[in-house]
């Protein structure tokens, strides 16, 4: 999968990458890039568990993929308490956006681009009135997590995602990296170096807050 943990470093951080097609339910085609949830879920709770892990860098350059593999993978960040950082590089598109912002702090290189669309489906679809409240269901459960993870106002959101004058084929926005700070969706402008800066600052600002707890635990009268 591409993880990489160095014991070496001054804090212990361990490097998840989410690349390609996010794979859920149906198998993808043997020649495209992807990354399995079924991969990435064990991987996020091994990580929860170790406590020589002491922090989560998550790179992302995706197209997107499946909406409930992903947001099931961004839910389980966005639930850790290891300090976690995420970094899109290249494109963080479709249900990438709530992956990007799933982390307790998210960056963006300047060159890198995110979709936002409304959920959209492939295969045989009913044309029934059912149909179209999983479709707005779906898409509200998409707009909650990302207002409630990042900046952004849901209003906007939603403006951006309905949008008819940028995409040719397809209604939504494509925004870079300094548009996706400025309007609230990503926290921070940067590169590898501040997100792993940021991430070391978490931890440090963890560790002296768990030490200050038991401190104040052991000083309690019995």
């Amino acid at each position: 999968m591409g993880s990489v943990t160095l014991p070496d470093a001054k804090h212990v951080i361990h490097c998840l990458n989410i690349i390609g097609q996010v794979e859920g339910h149906y198998i993808l085609p043997a020649q495209n890039k992807t990354t399995k949830y079924e991969h990435i879920i064990p991987a996020l709770v091994a990580i929860e568990q170790d406590r020589s892990i002491e922090g989560l860098v998550i790179i992302l350059n995706t197209v997107g993929g499946d909406v409930e593999a992903g947001l099931a993978i961004a839910e389980l960040i966005a639930s850790m308490k290891t300090p976690t950082v995420s970094m899109v590089v290249g494109g963080g598109h479709s249900i990438g956006v709530p992956l990007a912002v799933c982390a307790k702090k998210s960056f963006i290189v300047p060159s890198a681009t995110m979709t936002i669309h409304p959920v959209r489906m492939n295969g045989l679809v009913l044309g029934v009135p059912q149909t179209l409240s999983y479709f707005d269901k779906m898409q509200e459960r998409i707009v909650r997590f990302v207002c409630d993870n990042s900046a952004i106002k849901p209003e906007r959101f939603r403006e951006l995602m309905m949008s008819t004058g940028e995409l040719v084929m397809d209604v939504g926005s494509v925004i870079d990296g300094e548009q996706a700070v400025k309007e609230g969706l990503i926290d921070r402008l940067g590169g590898l170096s501040e997100a792993i800066d940021c991430l070391y600052d978490m931890i440090e600002n963890s560790s002296e807050k768990e030490k200050a707890e038991n401190v104040s635990d052991n000083n309690r009268p019995l």
